[in-house]
């Protein structure tokens, strides 16, 4: 009786138990496409500030009440703006965020060239006198 009660059981909550994991792997999936407020350099998923574990709860609550994806993630820029996705959009207000890295180096390189380039310095023109006086040294 005990066998058919736990079974019983477990039939009637296996659609709860996937329910929540498959919230959980969409929780997760979004997690790892917005950055952490408090970090910077992390995601909300690999992040274990509180800030990053209240949005994570923040986003679970949001997509059992039936948001998608896109909502949970329209709302979380328009609250924070577009710094809070990893991957920023390319538009006006984030193009220096795309192409400042580019930006930097090519400065770099053109720095170090321009470095390369006086540090050569340009071979020394003798004259006659100095001519033969090297060569007498030489001698």
């Amino acid at each position: 009786m005990a066998r058919l009660l736990a079974l019983v059981l477990i039939m009637a909550c296996g659609p709860v138990f996937s329910q929540d994991r498959e919230i959980e792997k969409r929780v997760a999936a979004l997690a790892n496409e917005l950055r952490c407020l408090v970090c910077q350099n992390q995601t909300l998923a690999d992040s274990n500030a509180p800030l990053a574990v209240d949005l994570r709860n923040q986003i679970r609550e949001q997509l059992k009440a039936g948001a998608s994806e896109g909502e949970v993630i329209a709302f979380m820029v328009a609250r924070y703006g577009d710094f809070v996705l990893y991957r920023p959009p390319l538009k006006a207000s984030t193009i220096a965020l795309w192409a400042g890295p580019f930006v930097l180096l090519l400065l770099g390189i053109w720095i170090l060239f321009r470095r390369i380039a006086r540090r050569r310095a340009p071979e020394p023109q003798l004259s006659e006198a100095e001519r033969a006086q090297a060569a007498k040294l030489l001698e």
